[in-house]
């Protein structure tokens, strides 16, 4: 109990940190006339320029003079070729790249609509989107409407693939799954196809220092388990049974988009790695994104979103990665010493 005093004692005084420093950079957003809130603008970047400029940088400092004389004449020639048939047929169509790095709230998501709202004003049936997901998951509402904004893309009929490099998880493979084709690294972590809600309770603490918690709902479930009031039975039941509810939507969604996958098999909150989940039928094939790119004969072109962000806004979205980082750090420290 003493330890649990102290650690309440810590949270409280952690938590009025958090607090303060919030404050502190709302009102410092507030008085800031610099930046306009919601501004941003569209970035294309040429892919393929970038990766045949990588290659004369590597062929200057290999090849010798001669050898560059050469390559130069033959490169010419055959630009003639293509430009001649390039007026023959109509182009193959361009491959169009969008990157989702996200943490548990997923903000991202408000460029990811304004990076997919303006590829549907211009793609077509030839084209194709890829889609670098990168996302251990987090808020149910938040990826349920990242996933939504990909739909968009299916309903318009764009093929689209979606690469994990690294993990898809949980929210992140509720977005991989709408895409018409899942390509993971060997290694990369996909799955957890499950929900989960922890919290502590501080009720018994608070008695012992004669602390009285009061909280007052209209409606029986208003609120069902609480941090600082007494949790009863019934509460419990009605938050597994919600839980419960969130997991039948999740599997019913991915159902949706891989109908020939054994859901029951694969729902069960476990993540696998690249190979086990093709096995199972989560991905497609193993492949990064980055040989994606360079098999691609298409041109590449890369989207991306950028809000211009005033100095509180940088330091607010710093705070809040350094904390979510401490938090993830704590849950692995939490589960290796459970082990």
């Amino acid at each position: 109990m003493e330890f649990l005093f102290e650690y309440g004692l810590f949270l409280a005084k952690a938590v009025t940190f958090v607090v303060a420093i919030a404050a502190i950079i709302i009102v410092a957003a507030a008085s800031s006339k610099n930046v306009k809130s919601g501004k941003g603008s569209l970035h294309i970047h040429d892919l393929s320029d970038t990766l045949e400029h990588y290659e004369d940088q590597l062929q200057h400092q290999l090849l010798s003079d001669d050898q560059l004389k050469a390559r130069s004449k033959a490169a010419k020639a055959e630009a003639k070729t293509k430009a001649k048939q390039e007026k023959d047929k109509e182009r193959d169509g361009r491959l169009f790249v969008i990157d989702f790095k996200a943490g548990i709230d997923a903000a991202e998501v408000s460029n990811l609509r304004e990076e997919i709202s303006a590829l549907l004003t211009v793609a077509e049936a030839k084209d194709e989107l890829l889609v670098r997901v990168e996302s251990g998951g987090g808020m149910v509402h938040a990826y349920g409407l990242a996933a939504s904004q990909l739909d968009r893309v299916r309903q318009a009929e764009i093929p689209m693939t979606i690469a994990v490099d690294k993990v898809a998880a949980s929210g992140g493979y509720m977005m991989a799954c709408v895409a018409n084709k899942v390509i993971a690294a060997p290694f990369a972590i996909v799955g957890s196809i499950g929900v989960i809600a922890q919290l502590p309770n501080f009720n018994k603490v608070l008695k012992k220092n004669d602390i009285d918690f009061e909280m007052h709902t209209a409606g029986e479930f208003k609120r069902t388990i609480t941090m600082f009031g007494e949790n009863s039975d019934e509460a419990r039941a009605k938050f597994k049974e919600e839980l419960e509810q969130t997991h039948g939507l999740f599997k019913q969604f991915v159902s949706k988009y891989r109908p020939e996958m054994e859901i029951s098999k694969v729902a069960t909150g476990e993540h696998w790695f690249g190979q086990q989940a093709l096995e199972l039928g989560l991905i497609d094939a193993i492949q990064t994104s980055d040989d994606y790119l360079m098999q691609s004969d298409k041109q590449i072109l890369q989207l991306q979103y950028k809000v211009k962000q005033n100095i509180a806004q940088r330091f607010g979205k710093g705070a809040e990665s350094v904390i979510e980082r401490g938090m993830i750090k704590l849950a692995e420290l939490g589960q290796l010493g459970s082990r």
